[in-house]
């Protein structure tokens, strides 16, 4: 690992990243010194065609320093996988095995639009979409759109809003909001279990997901019990777990108390002696197997493509929004209808604040006001994302321009692995 390290100097990760070599050095000794240090990874270094490596790369670090050892330091991307309920006994493979004999196809949401457009062996047939809006929040959108428009595709749409899925529904189901049925909640950053009781009652006729499928399992004909387990019946079968965080756990106090503290340990250091999943619970670095490669859609991947589109396009998301959620609020329209460019790229287009610009490449465009700012370095632009597409001049968000290709390792999305060019439409 030292020798592989060695390789990139503070002066070639520099001409690598555009920051400083100081800010590198300066970075790399603060956090080697501090006791305790904690890296915060987060959502969206993995979100590129070298994520995985990224992560992995990051993810050495609290083991090179020792930081696991101090109460405090570490790595967090997420705390969800602390709730170790028992997801099975509410999936139940047993009946999928029984009804299917086998196992059902599974199919990446990333990959929706050849899914929904090329996939074969059988093709897909019939969709039913809760708790998403892919026609906004997928990438290739206009591949999911050419689907989502077959005459043959049977789509079922449980929703509270009229997003730009629900457009393109056979069936449209209105559906409770967090606010209006049960539900149990795990953490991206705590250790604490919640439950959640309707706050309002359920407006209209609109149902919770849980009692839709329940009903449609009935209405199919499946008497297995299961299928007529109340909510309650099944937070009691997520917490009938042998995980020793929910030991002693119950509905009934988290009904008296609304949140629990998981059984951890005190003090809780997972890592501080090893125990990562590995045969002798030791972190393996191998080191041989470390690469960079550029990713194709980079100002250091392909040439050719970067000759024609010269702009790296990063979505990330809006403060105000949770992907496409409260995208019928006319601020948040507003602020994911923007594009930030840096003061250098805007001169060589000719683009002022609020000029309305065209981003594209290969795969479609969209239409955005420019906001020409210091938010940005030149060669990159950004596009808080995700706008309704069906708010926007062309029916279309910056998920025109993203592509299915998947990440190095884990079938992610590369949605910040994406090259454009800009032009301005005129006034």
């Amino acid at each position: 690992m030292r020798q592989r390290v060695g390789e990139w100097t503070p002066q070639r990760a520099s001409a690598l990243t555009g920051l400083a070599v100081d800010d590198i050095v300066g970075l790399a000794r603060e956090y080697a010194t501090t006791r305790p240090a904690a890296i915060r990874l987060n959502y969206g270094v993995q979100r590129s065609e070298r994520g995985a490596m990224a992560v992995r790369a990051i993810a050495y670090l609290p083991v090179l320093t020792g930081s696991w050892k101090h109460l405090g330091g570490g790595l967090q991307l997420t705390t969800s996988q602390a709730f170790g309920v028992n997801k099975p006994g509410l999936r139940r493979p047993d009946l999928q095995q029984r009804a299917l004999g086998r196992e059902a196809r599974l199919v990446n949401m990333v990959e929706l639009g050849s899914a929904l457009t090329t996939l074969g062996g059988p093709p897909v047939k019939a969709l039913v979409v809760y708790n998403s809006n892919p026609a906004a929040i997928a990438p290739n959108q206009n591949a999911v759109l050419a689907g989502l428009r077959r005459d043959d595709l049977f789509t079922v749409v449980l929703e509270q809003f009229q997003n730009d899925t629900a457009d393109y529904a056979d069936i449209l189901l209105p559906v409770t909001t967090f606010l209006e049925h049960t539900d149990l909640y795990f953490a991206y950053g705590h250790y604490y279990l919640q439950l959640a009781r309707p706050a309002l009652p359920a407006p209209g006729e609109t149902k919770s997901n849980v009692e839709i499928f329940r009903l449609l399992a009935a209405r199919m004909g499946f008497d297995d019990a299961c299928f007529g387990d109340s909510d309650d019946d099944m937070i009691r079968t997520l917490l009938d777990s042998p995980h020793p965080f929910l030991r002693g756990i119950t509905i009934e106090e988290l009904d008296r108390k609304g949140f629990v503290r998981l059984r951890l340990p005190e003090p809780f250091q997972p890592f501080a002696d090893g125990g990562f999943g590995t045969g002798d619970g030791k972190c393996h670095f191998q080191a041989e197997t470390l690469d960079y490669t550029p990713p194709i859609e980079s100002r250091h991947g392909d040439p050719g493509l970067r000759r024609k589109y010269p702009l790296e396009l990063i979505s990330a998301k809006n403060d105000d929004s949770m992907n496409s959620t409260f995208g019928y609020r006319d601020a948040v329209d507003h602020q994911t209808a923007t594009l930030h460019l840096n003061a250098a790229d805007a001169a060589r287009i000719g683009v002022r604040t609020a000029d309305q610009v065209r981003v594209y490449n290969d795969r479609g465009s969209v239409t955005l006001a420019a906001r020409v700012d210091d938010t940005v370095p030149p060669g990159v632009v950004s596009a808080p994302s995700v706008r309704w597409g069906k708010r926007s001049p062309g029916k279309r968000n910056v998920n025109a321009l993203t592509s299915e290709r998947l990440t190095d390792a884990g079938g992610g999305p590369t949605f910040y692995s994406c090259l454009v060019e800009v032009e301005r439409t005129g006034d």
